[in-house]
């Protein structure tokens, strides 16, 4: 009697093949496990640019409220006007704590949010990751904040920006 292929496939192995999610494959010295499709979608989610953007505004908007919160504390003129600070109240001086930590956090958040977008999509257009990517985007966003006060603000902040963002990648990279 001839045996074909899949006769014999069903005679060694069983017609009742088994999908295993913990298949190892080794990798170098320690073995690298598949990951499953849920693994897949929630590192797809934290890599998109949106969780980035998200994540970056959240997170700028804390550590600016904190700093703000720190330069309230030591700010010898707290009132900014010509308010004696010995005659000021607990309430106005927690008001301009209020106002100046408020005020931090907003400008962070959104520096923040503005650089993680802008380096996001060029990072998807340009399909690398490299130091040339924060650099434009540096430079892109110092721009874009300092051109509200005009060209050559515009300018400085934007090399200023592109420099600073150049060195933490080298630094961090």
């Amino acid at each position: 009697r001839e045996v074909n292929f899949s006769e014999l496939t069903n005679l060694l192995i069983g017609p009742n093949k088994r999908v295993r999610e913990n298949v190892i494959f080794p990798r170098g010295i320690f073995p690298h496990k598949i990951k499953t499709k849920d693994e897949l979608r929630v590192e797809a989610a934290f890599e998109s640019c949106a969780f980035k953007t998200v994540l970056s505004c959240v997170l700028g908007g804390a550590f600016g409220g904190a700093i703000g919160l720190f330069s309230a504390s030591v700010d010898p003129n707290i009132t900014g006007g010509g308010v004696d600070p010995a005659k000021m109240t607990v309430r106005q001086v927690f008001a301009d704590m209020k106002a100046k930590t408020a005020s931090y956090a907003k400008n962070f958040a959104i520096v923040g949010a503005m650089f993680a977008a802008i380096e996001c999509t060029i990072e998807s257009h340009r399909a690398k990751s490299d130091w040339k990517n924060g650099t434009m985007a540096g430079a892109l966003t110092g721009g874009l904040i300092g051109f509200r006060a005009g060209l050559k603000p515009g300018l400085l902040g934007a090399a200023g920006f592109a420099a600073f963002s150049t060195i933490i990648d080298y630094y961090l990279r």
